[in-house]
């Protein structure tokens, strides 16, 4: 800081420490400030929102980073950058600074993550990068654990940011003492908060080719090329695939009602044109038509019974889920739209 001549101060996020680090992170000269609430996560939330400077450059006190590659990190932000993520795959990883798992799996998340969310950060995980306070306070982060790493990419890339990537050296951890890190817990945390936030690749895709095999299976079965056998799965997959579709209009929504509807312009004009009433409208049909195809059933030959009647019964089925599904998202549309 003084060798550059920036104004700022060190600020340091205690998480329950039993050692001597905050008397000494004190008697250097850093504000150190507590966070009862154990977790990754919840240590940086609490050191972040506790910064005052214009740019912020956070990194893992673990002596596993270059602190003195400070401007690396500022100049981009100074040219009108969003946020500055360190890459070490990009960069050098020392010998013994990386686990071999973590070799292995840090490229397979990260390439992951750029899947879904088109991010192309080749380091998503990085414990060392640097951003704007304004760009802090447009990615309302909230989680508790490992998993904030990811979530700051997947939300900065929602937020629309300005973000670029500079190559870094990964030293080996400084403490002397095992690392908190736990392999596999901490990347089933990574991998379930990457699938959660995006719920049109966890229910949308699946719900779309469950209903699609369902709705073959059902043709087949209607058209006499199949039998009863195969129109009962038909059912059970068309269903099925709407129901997790639903789930995954619902996960959407709840996003939305909780903190960004500005990143979700689509379901924000949704809500403005739903009507409850249209909607149970178009319930009720579907239910009377189901009913309608019953009745008709015993009126027509046998030969045709037993499928126009289970057609019937399938519609009258997704009429009355249609009615229900359109109180739930008018409950939906009222938290959104509040």
């Amino acid at each position: 800081l003084k060798k550059h001549g920036i104004k700022g101060e060190v600020v340091v996020s205690d998480n329950g420490s039993t050692d001597r680090s905050v008397e000494i992170a004190e008697s250097l000269g850093a504000r150190v400030v507590h966070q009862p609430e154990k977790g990754y996560g919840n240590a940086y939330i609490k050191g972040l929102s506790e910064a005052r400077g214009r740019y912020i450059v956070m990194a893992d006190s673990d002596d596993s980073y270059d602190l003195t590659d400070l401007m690396r990190f500022i100049q981009p932000l100074r040219e009108g950058y969003d946020m500055v993520m360190g890459s070490r795959l990009k960069g050098e990883i020392m010998p013994g600074a990386m686990p071999g798992l973590h070799r292995f799996g840090n490229p397979i998340l990260s390439g992951f993550l750029n899947f879904i969310y088109k991010t192309g950060m080749s380091d998503a995980h990085c414990g060392m990068r640097a951003f704007t306070k304004d760009a802090l306070q447009r990615m309302h982060l909230r989680t508790a654990g490992m998993e904030f790493a990811s979530e700051m990419v997947i939300k900065a890339s929602k937020a629309k940011l300005k973000v670029t990537e500079i190559p870094i050296t990964l030293h080996p951890d400084g403490r002397g003492r095992r690392p908190h890190l736990r392999t596999f817990r901490d990347g089933w945390r990574h991998l379930r908060f990457i699938l959660m936030y995006s719920p049109q690749h966890l229910f949308g895709y699946f719900g779309t080719v469950f209903f699609l095999l369902g709705a073959a299976s059902l043709a087949a079965y209607l058209l006499q090329a199949a039998d009863l056998l195969v129109g009962l799965v038909g059912a059970f997959l068309t269903l099925t695939g709407w129901a997790i579709g639903r789930f995954g209009f619902y996960a959407r929504a709840h996003q939305f009602t909780l903190e960004f509807p500005d990143w979700d312009l689509p379901l924000q004009k949704f809500f403005k044109r739903f009507s409850l009433e249209k909607s149970l409208i178009y319930g009720l049909i579907r239910f009377l038509i189901g009913i309608i195809l019953i009745v008709w059933a015993y009126q027509v030959p046998a030969l045709y019974f037993e499928r126009l009647f289970f057609l019937g019964c399938l519609v009258a089925s997704f009429g009355l889920l249609t009615i229900f599904d359109a109180f739930l998202t008018r409950i939906l549309q009222f938290e959104g739209l509040k």
